[in-house]
C-alpha cells in the first residue's frame, strides 16, 4: 500500500479540482444563474414559481397503479385539494397511472417520482371537444390529455414518463413504414384511405381527412358536423393557454397525438431537462411549439421526434394577425435535437411575429434540417432579431441552413406522395400588403457542419427579399454549397465551404450581398451569379484569385453587378 504525504494529497486534490473547473467551462453548463450570459437584447428575468412545503399523493384519493385502472377522479381530486389548501405538490409515486384528461388549477406542482408512469386513456370518449387554437387557426379539438388554461404558477416536474397514448390517435402513411410494420398496423384494425397509403383510427377521423384541404382543421366541415369526426381531431398532449409562471423540468414526454408541448399566449415559461420523444413516422409528432409567448427559456432538453423539434409560432393568417400577439425574448441553450423535420424552426404560423430571440450551444444529429426558417405568401407578420451561434450539425440529410417562403407544408425529405412542385419559387411580382411575410435582421455565427447533404439555402420573396442575414465563423462540409435567391444584405464572413458536387456560392436575383474571407476547396466550382435583378455583389480580392475562372456569371447579370474590393 501505497502512503501519500499531505503535500502530496493537496497537490491531487488541487489538481482534480482545477480539472473539474476547466470541463465545467469547456462543456458550458447551462444554469438558471448563467442562463442570460451573453444575450444581445433587452431579456427579461423571467418570473419563477414557488410552491409552500404542501404535499399529497395520487394515492391518497384511491389512484390504482395497475395501468387498468382509470384514475382521472383521483388526479382531479388531488389537485383540487392542493390548490384549495393554498398550493403545493401532487405527487405521482412509481407505478403505471392510467387516466384521462388532467386539467391544472394553479399553485400546483405535479411531481413524478422515479418510475411513475402518466399513461392518458385511447378512450375517445374521455377527450369532448372544445374550442381551441390549432396550427395558429381558431378551431375545436379534443380536450387535451394536460390541459392548462388562465391559471398561474404551476410545474410539471420529476423524474418519470408522460405517455399520451398517441398512435391510439394518429393517422399513419404507409410510407413512413416497412412492409411488415403496414402489414401488422392493418390487421389491428382501423380503416385505410380510398389510395390505400394512409391508415386512420376509425371512419371519423377518415372523414376528417377528406374534408380538409389544407393541413389539418377540416374548412370542409360544418360546425354541425363536428362530432362525427371527432376522432379526426387529435389534441396536442401538453396544453398551456393564457397562463403564467410555468415550470416543465425533468420529466420525458411521449407519444403525443399531435403537438406534444404547446404553450400558447402564455408568459414566464422555464423549459429545462426535458426528454420529448414521438416516433419518426408521427404525423405533426412535433417536440415543442411555442406560440405567441414572451419571457421564456429553454435549456438542457433532448429531442428526438417526427415533426419540427423546438418550434417558434404565432398563429396562422387572418387569425393569427388578428390576436397580434407575437414570440417574443425567447433563450434557447444547450438543447440536442435527434430525428426531427427541423431542430430549431420558426414557422411557418408566424402571422403575429417572431422577434429577440436567442439560440446558442445546440447539437442537431440527424435532423431533417437544422435551422428551419418557413412561410408563404398570406401569412404576413415580421420575424426579426433573431441571434444564432455555436450550432453543431452532422448527417443533416437536406439543407443544415432553410429560409424557404413558399412553404407548403411538405417535409423537408419527400415523401412518395408529395409533389416537389408544391414549393415551387414563383418569380410573379404582387403587391406588398399585410399579408406578406417578412424575415429580417437574422445573425448566425460559429456554425459547423459536416457529412450534410446542403450547406444553406436563402429563399426570399421577389416581392420581399429576405433581408439582413449574416453567417460569420462557418465551416460547411456538405455535397451542395450556399445559395441566395430574392435576398437583400446577406454577409458571408469567414465562411468555409466544402461542397462536393455544387459551387460554393449560388446567387440569384440578389443585391447588396457582402462576402469576405469566404474559402472553398481549389478542385469544386467556386461562384456561379445569375439573374438580371442582381446588383452590389461584393467579394475580397484575396479570397478570388482568378476571377474570370472563379466566378461564373449570367449574360444577364449587368456586368458592374458584382465587385472585387
Amino acid at each position: 500500500m501505497i502512503k501519500l504525504s499531505t503535500t502530496k494529497k493537496g497537490l491531487i486534490c488541487l489538481t482534480l479540482f482545477c480539472a473539474f473547473l476547466l470541463q465545467a467551462q469547456q462543456t458550458k453548463i447551462i444554469t438558471e444563474q448563467n442562463i442570460y450570459d451573453g444575450i444581445e437584447f433587452n431579456m427579461p428575468k423571467v418570473k419563477t414559481t414557488a410552491f409552500p412545503d404542501y404535499k399529497v399523493s395520487i394515492t391518497n384519493f384511491g389512484a390504482v397503479n395497475d395501468g387498468i385502472t382509470k384514475n382521472t377522479k383521483a388526479f382531479e381530486k388531488a389537485i383540487t385539494d392542493v390548490n384549495n389548501n393554498g398550493g403545493g405538490h401532487v405527487i405521482v409515486p412509481r407505478g403505471l397511472w392510467l387516466t384521462g384528461p388532467i386539467i391544472f388549477k394553479s399553485n400546483v406542482n405535479l411531481h413524478l417520482e422515479a418510475g411513475a408512469v402518466i399513461v392518458f386513456s385511447k378512450n375517445f370518449d374521455d377527450f369532448p371537444l372544445v374550442k381551441t387554437s390549432f396550427e395558429g387557426l381558431e378551431t375545436a379539438r379534443c380536450i387535451s390529455p394536460i390541459t392548462a388554461n388562465n391559471v398561474e404558477n404551476i410545474a410539471i416536474t420529476g423524474e418519470g414518463i408522460i405517455d399520451g397514448s398517441g398512435d391510439a390517435w394518429r393517422p399513419v402513411k404507409k410510407s413512413k413504414m416497412t412492409d411488415g410494420q403496414w402489414k401488422k398496423l392493418v390487421n389491428s384494425g382501423g380503416v385505410l384511405s380510398k389510395d390505400k397509403r394512409i391508415w386512420f383510427p376509425s371512419e371519423g377521423a377518415k372523414k376528417g381527412h377528406e374534408g380538409t384541404t389544407n393541413f389539418n382543421v377540416p374548412d370542409l366541415i360544418n360546425d354541425a358536423e363536428f362530432q362525427s369526426i371527432k376522432d379526426y381531431l387529435r389534441p396536442v398532449m401538453v396544453s398551456l393557454v393564457n397562463s403564467k409562471r410555468i415550470l416543465l423540468d425533468g420529466p420525458t414526454f411521449q407519444n403525443s397525438p399531435a403537438w406534444n408541448i404547446h404553450p400558447l399566449m402564455s408568459e414566464d415559461l422555464i423549459i429545462r431537462n426535458l426528454k420529448v420523444r414521438n416516433p419518426w413516422y408521427s404525423q405533426n409528432g412535433d417536440g415543442l411549439d411555442l406560440e405567441s409567448c414572451k419571457n421564456v427559456l429553454i435549456y438542457n432538453n433532448t429531442f428526438d421526434v417526427g415533426d419540427d423539434a423546438i418550434c417558434f409560432k404565432s398563429g396562422k393568417n387572418k387569425d393569427g394577425r388578428d390576436r397580434g400577439i407575437p414570440t417574443e425574448n425567447v433563450i434557447v441553450k444547450n438543447n440536442v435535437v435527434y430525428h426531427a423535420h427541423g431542430g430549431f424552426v420558426i414557422g411557418s404560423e408566424m402571422s403575429g411575429g417572431v422577434k429577440n430571440v436567442h439560440v446558442s450551444d445546440c447539437t442537431f444529429l440527424g435532423t431533417d434540417v437544422g435551422l428551419r426558417f418557413k412561410s408563404t405568401r398570406g401569412r404576413g407578420g415580421i420575424v426579426e432579431n433573431i441571434y444564432i451561434s455555436n450550432i453543431d450539425m452532422m448527417h443533416i440529410p437536406t439543407e443544415a441552413i432553410r429560409f424557404n417562403m413558399f412553404y407548403g407544408g411538405n417535409s423537408p425529405v419527400l415523401e412518395e406522395d408529395q409533389n416537389a412542385d408544391d414549393e415551387k419559387r414563383d418569380e410573379t411580382m404582387i403587391p406588398v400588403t399585410e399579408e406578406t411575410p417578412s424575415f429580417r435582421n437574422i445573425y448566425m455565427k460559429n456554425i459547423s457542419v459536416s457529412e450534410s447533404e446542403t450547406a444553406v439555402f436563402f429563399m426570399g420573396l421577389p416581392e420581399m427579399n429576405l433581408k439582413n442575414v449574416a453567417i460569420e465563423n462557418a465551416v460547411f462540409e456538405t455535397k451542395k454549397g450556399i445559395t441566395a435567391i430574392d435576398s437583400d444584405g446577406i454577409i458571408l464572413k469567414n465562411v468555409k465551404v466544402k461542397a462536393s458536387e455544387d459551387h460554393a456560392l449560388t446567387i440569384y436575383n440578389s443585391k447588396n450581398v457582402n462576402v469576405e474571407d469566404l474559402s472553398f476547396s481549389e478542385s469544386q466550382s467556386a461562384i456561379k451569379i445569375l439573374g438580371n435583378k442582381t446588383e452590389k455583389i461584393q467579394f475580397n480580392k484575396k479570397d478570388i484569385t482568378n476571377p474570370t475562372q472563379q466566378i461564373l456569371q449570367g449574360k444577364e447579370v449587368n456586368q458592374k453587378a458584382v465587385k472585387l474590393k
